[in-house]
């Protein structure tokens, strides 16, 4: 059983930064892939980062390539991701999710467990 709780959303201007935290309790993911989901109003979650169980390979979507790296610290059961010169078009709910095995996967339907999501504002 793993649960787990992003941390880290909040109000940014675009051009600014934030780094989202998603700690997992319960059973440790230090084996298992995990990634982060988005979600905006009257939208489908979309794939946005994932990483694999040792952190040594990782996936993101093209919207978000160069600007937010995804990283783990399997020691402290948490995964991060950094978001850099953010647009308001990454306004959205974001979530992280476990994966159910080891490997990268940009397919939601592959994760087993998620969080309860954090929310990120853009102005400008």
């Amino acid at each position: 059983q793993v649960q787990l709780v992003e941390s880290g959303g909040g109000l940014v201007q675009a051009g600014g930064s934030l780094r989202l935290s998603c700690a997992a309790s319960g059973r440790t993911f230090s084996k298992n892939a995990m990634g982060w989901f988005r979600q905006a109003p009257g939208k489908e979650r979309e794939f946005v980062a994932t990483i694999n169980w040792s952190g040594g390979n990782t996936q993101y979507a093209d919207s978000v390539k160069g600007r937010f790296t995804i990283s783990r610290d399997n020691g402290k059961n948490t995964v991060y991701l950094q978001m850099n010169s953010l647009k308001s078009d990454d306004t959205a709910v974001y979530y992280c999710g476990g994966g159910r095995t080891g490997l990268t996967t940009r397919y939601a339907y592959h994760y087993d467990y998620w969080g309860q999501g954090t929310q990120v504002t853009v102005s400008s």
